[in-house]
C-alpha cells in the first residue's frame, strides 16, 4: 500500500496478509501445504483436498469453538 489510510490500518492489513499467505496444516493429511485459493477457499497441494474455511485463515476462532462444542456433545 502507498502512504495513505494511516499507519494503524496499514499495519493491521500487513498482519492479516502475513497470516493469509503463510502455509497452514491440512485437516486431511496434516502436512503444511495448504494455501488460499480464493475467498474462504483453501487447497492442499499435497493431497489435493479443497475445503472452505475463514476468509484469511483456514480455521476461524468460531470454527474452533464449534468443533470443541461438538466434541463435548459426542462424548
Amino acid at each position: 500500500m502507498v502512504s495513505r489510510y494511516g499507519v494503524k490500518i496499514r499495519k493491521r492489513e500487513g498482519k492479516i496478509l502475513e497470516k493469509m499467505r503463510a502455509r497452514h496444516a491440512c485437516p486431511k493429511c496434516g502436512k503444511k501445504s495448504v494455501s488460499r485459493k480464493g475467498t474462504a477457499q483453501w487447497h492442499c497441494k499435497s493431497c489435493n483436498a479443497t475445503f472452505t474455511g475463514g476468509a484469511y485463515e483456514p480455521k476461524t476462532q468460531a470454527g474452533n469453538e464449534a468443533e470443541r462444542a461438538l466434541a463435548r456433545v459426542n462424548q
